[in-house]
């Protein structure tokens, strides 16, 4: 019989976290270890990017606590941080509790994490975080997180066409009453078809959430990208309704060069349409899946240069780095514009291929070997 290991992720929403979950659980089969995952009642995203073996248990976080009772000597993972009662229950069972990071630390609470036995970061990063809020039991490799695009690469010739911006955050009334009102004002539109221009486009290709900070970088950027009039922006992503807002806001000054896509789920496709994907500010972010997903579709990353992204970017190679537009007023990224329109940055494969195989299936398994045996999962 093979042996379980327990997840716990409570996200109702599907994001990069749960891509991670998703590929970590598959990761884990391969070493011969089932899982059994911990699920909110309302995610009804898992079961399709699951392995078959998985067993996915839905239930509240009382209930949740209830099962940790019963659960003798067994290491349970969350990638959804719970309150101490719950690590509590698993304790008193004799169980082991291990928290994976998917975000830097440095402005949350490190009292949230500090009851688990081991901290799991997601980069370098996020371990730097771990570390500077005090918290000691971090495990000393970084989980990087894979470029995984099974079912989202997109068929050459099939349509990119429009879809809503807003992912509703169902926490809210307005966004609860929104989401009622707004399908039938989208059934109203007409149908819009993405066709790609002669001008250098740049993409977003993320969920639009506050991690991402593109508010923030717009307010800054779009002055610079207004001075390129050949310059494109297409944004392919949807987000909670002041997300989306707040967007709007600093991309007005270049709305005629901004066009909006909605979430898209075959990623490769647009990827290909792409001549530069934009990522977001770097501090609240952890890793950035679509930064390593870009890369290895053959598309360049243009980011600021600041941890995470000298990670998971290799500058000259698969993308380019500028100076964090809030110290320079955006003057670093409007000469990397200036540069791109004269001379467009061309991949190095061979340097792509020896940088994103960090981010491998095979070298995920490899560190997730490593842990599982730290965990005594597998046998040492």
């Amino acid at each position: 019989m093979s042996r379980v290991c327990y997840q716990v992720n409570l996200q109702r929403g599907f994001g990069g976290g749960e891509m991670y979950t998703a590929s970590f659980t598959r990761a884990l089969e391969t070493l011969g270890l089932r899982s059994v995952l911990f699920a909110h009642p309302a995610a009804t995203h898992w079961l399709p990017v699951l392995p078959a073996s998985t067993q996915v248990v839905p239930l509240d976080d009382e209930a949740l606590v209830r099962r940790f009772a019963s659960l003798h000597k067994a290491p349970v993972v969350f990638h959804t941080p719970m309150p101490p009662p719950a690590v509590e229950a698993l304790h008193a069972a004799g169980s082991q509790a291990v928290a994976f990071a998917h975000m830097p630390w440095y402005d949350r609470n490190p009292e949230a994490l500090r009851p688990y036995d081991l901290i799991v970061p997601v980069s370098q990063h996020v371990a730097d975080s771990l570390r500077s809020r005090g918290l000691s039991r971090v495990y000393v490799e970084p989980l990087y997180g894979i470029a995984d695009l099974r079912g989202r690469e997109g068929e050459a010739a099939s349509a990119i066409v429009a879809s809503p911006v807003y992912d509703w955050d169902l926490r809210k009334l307005r966004e609860r009453l929104l989401r009622i009102v707004h399908p039938f004002w989208w059934r109203l539109q007409p149908q819009r078809e993405f066709t790609r221009g002669t001008e250098l486009t740049l993409g977003i290709v993320s969920r639009l959430t506050t991690i991402k900070q593109f508010p923030a970088l717009f307010e800054v950027l779009a002055a610079v990208i207004a001075r390129h009039p050949r310059v494109r922006l297409e944004i392919f992503g949807s987000g909670g309704y002041a997300s989306v807002r707040d967007l709007r806001r600093a991309l007005d000054p270049i709305r005629r060069q901004v066009r909006w896509w909605g979430h898209q789920r075959q990623v490769g496709r647009v990827y290909a349409q792409l001549d530069y994907l934009m990522a977001g500010l770097p501090e609240k972010e952890a890793l950035g899946l679509n930064v390593i997903e870009a890369q290895a579709c053959g598309l360049p990353v243009l980011a600021v240069k600041a941890p995470p992204f000298v990670e998971t970017v290799a500058d000259g190679a698969t993308g380019l780095f500028y100076t964090d537009p809030r110290t320079d007023r955006g003057e670093s990224f409007g000469r990397l514009l200036e540069r791109l329109g004269r001379a467009p940055l061309k991949i190095d494969a061979a340097a792509a291929r020896a940088h994103l195989e960090r981010f491998s299936e095979a070298a995920f398994a490899l560190r997730l070997e490593r842990l599982a045996r730290h965990l005594s999962l597998l046998d040492a």
